[in-house]
């Protein structure tokens, strides 16, 4: 019977990866962080799934940073039977940057919504994040800037194996696992460890963030495809699934980019056009989510639901060399 479920769900997986996944990033809690119920992920899906103008198919999956329901030791985020009820494609997120005993029960919850929901939920499913910059966090940068702590890279190798093996008779054994971090860690030779054992790369890059270099919203183009290349060369051949991009709406100067919406339609039509319906990408991000996120705020819609977004992001008559 496992391998009947099996041969399913990697054919759902084959499938979903021929088309191009379009999505955002969704928090597991509101701005004032409360946590979202399956209600709140269920309308967030649906507004983005009916946004104004949207290029392509439109905005038909989600990237979660947490297997975990908020509030809860190790029960399933609300967020996957939301998923199933509006039929959102998930990349699912084990948060790694809380010791052991977090991913023991990242791990469990993942393995009870698969008892509870079967291939309903297994379908779904594009891809495992183990992790979401944590190489970056252990980086000179990432302690500056105060993030949380990080991991570092023979322990995420070592966390995607025990994720592969707690996966294996179950429906989504094979579903392909890597990790996300920044740019700069995937260039970064120490990190080659995660790279052997991902199956593809997530790439965050933010050209806004870039204050060494002259990131003015004119180059933030430019500066997105250099790391982009720069990736490229550094995963050897690796898939590479854009996971995190985007460009605030307001908030404070970085250097010499300028937060608003005229700048944050220039980037979404630049850098997001192109590739939309072309290559996985989740953008940060639909909705203000927990309270540090609106300062800078980058969510298209800003932070309260809706299906209209603050800038028209139809793409259409826009042309890239």
């Amino acid at each position: 019977m496992y391998g009947l479920l099996r041969l399913v769900a990697l054919a759902a997986t084959f499938s979903s990866a021929l088309a191009a996944l379009q999505g955002f990033n969704y928090g597991a809690a509101f701005r004032s962080g409360a946590v979202k119920k399956q209600s709140d992920f269920r309308a967030e899906f649906t507004a983005a799934r009916r946004l104004l103008d949207a290029p392509g198919d439109g905005f038909t999956s989600a990237r979660l940073y947490t297997t975990i329901q908020g509030g809860t030791a190790n029960d399933p985020i609300s967020a996957i039977p939301a998923a199933i009820e509006t039929q959102t494609a998930l990349l699912l997120g084990l948060w790694c940057s809380a010791g052991d005993r977090i991913v023991d029960n990242e791990i469990q919850a993942l393995k009870t919504a698969i008892t509870q929901h079967g291939l309903n939920f297994t379908s779904l499913v594009a891809g495992i994040s183990v992790g979401s910059e944590d190489l970056y966090r252990i980086t000179e940068t990432g302690i500056k800037n105060g993030e949380n702590p990080g991991v570092g890279p023979q322990k995420i190798a070592a966390y995607i194996q025990l994720v592969r093996d707690a996966l294996i008779g179950t429906p989504l054994a094979g579903t392909p696992i890597g990790h996300v971090d920044t740019w700069t860690a995937w260039v970064n030779g120490s990190n080659q460890a995660v790279i052997e054992a991902s199956d593809w790369i997530g790439f965050d890059a933010y050209p806004y963030f870039q204050e060494t270099q002259a990131n003015a919203i004119a180059n933030n183009k430019d500066l997105f495809e250099e790391a982009l290349a720069k990736t490229k060369t550094a995963v050897g051949g690796k898939p590479i699934w854009i996971t995190e991009t985007g460009y605030p709406v307001s908030g404070q100067t970085v250097g010499m980019a300028i937060p608003s919406v005229e700048n944050a339609k220039v980037y979404w039509d630049q850098v997001g056009c192109p590739r939309f319906g072309k290559e996985n990408i989740w953008w940060y991000t639909f909705q203000d989510a927990t309270p540090d996120t609106s300062k800078p705020s980058f969510g298209i819609i800003g932070g309260a639901l809706t299906d209209v977004p603050v800038f028209n992001i139809s793409c259409k008559g826009i042309h890239h060399s």
